[in-house]
């Protein structure tokens, strides 16, 4: 199959994916289907730029064609990978349930700092999540242990007792460092989550996954910024 039949596949079932994806049940030219889409989906926002020039480049085949045989825009292999790439990903996208599914070491109120220590200098971990018997909390990160480390130290001294976890989470610059978000979300709508904080002086340390989302369920995985960082 020549590059340009691949190219126009992938461009009409990304056209498919979107007209869903914007609820269009007429005939829209693809650029307003962009314009729709992208307000109801992360991952056509993600696409936007390079979606539009795949939109040049099909007309540029479609209506330079001299036969069907021959066509006079015949796209780089590089370009029909990644139309086809964004064709998938708009049909099947990845869940944060599928790529972050693991087991989360939790903490109870009454356990010592020495509990987040251990587990730092073992596991290398940086966000933990805090729960009072069944009931959760928190989370707390090696911001806020550092935050009562310098607090407690204020006098030049050792502090005189082993804080409970219940301490820091006083310490703990934002107290909704956190959101829970269903096994279901696309790790696009994850993304848009930690940009979105940002963007609004409200830094997620970490997405916690539920069944859907509900802080009573038990947790079925934790996503980092870093862990999404790693993602394509």
């Amino acid at each position: 199959m020549k590059n340009s039949d691949r190219f126009l596949t992938a461009f009409n079932r990304i056209d498919h994916s979107m007209r869903e994806i914007a609820g269009a049940k007429d005939f829209m030219a693809f650029y307003r289907l962009v314009d729709l889409a992208k307000k109801k989906s992360p991952l056509v926002r993600k696409y936007e730029d390079e979606l539009r020039s795949y939109a040049d480049l099909r007309n540029a085949i479609v209506h330079n064609r001299t036969s069907m045989e021959y066509v006079i825009a015949e796209p780089h292999i590089e370009v029909v990978e990644k139309i086809e790439h964004i064709d998938e990903v708009l049909t099947k996208p990845k869940l944060v349930g599928q790529l972050f599914r693991k087991r989360v070491f939790t903490f109870q109120t009454t356990h010592s700092l020495q509990h987040i220590l251990k587990a730092i200098r073992k596991q290398k971990y940086t966000q933990f999540p805090v729960y009072e018997n069944h009931s959760f909390k928190g989370l707390i990160t090696t911001v806020g242990v550092t935050n009562w480390l310098a607090t407690s130290m204020a006098g030049a001294r050792l502090p005189q007792h082993t804080p409970t976890l219940e301490d820091i989470l006083k310490y703990e610059n934002n107290n909704r460092n956190y959101k829970f978000i269903s096994r279901f979300m696309t790790i696009y709508e994850a993304e848009e989550i930690f940009k979105q904080g940002v963007e609004r002086g409200r830094r997620f340390e970490a997405l916690l996954i539920t069944e859907h989302g509900k802080p009573h369920q038990r947790l079925l995985g934790i996503v980092t910024p870093i862990d999404i960082m790693k993602v394509d």
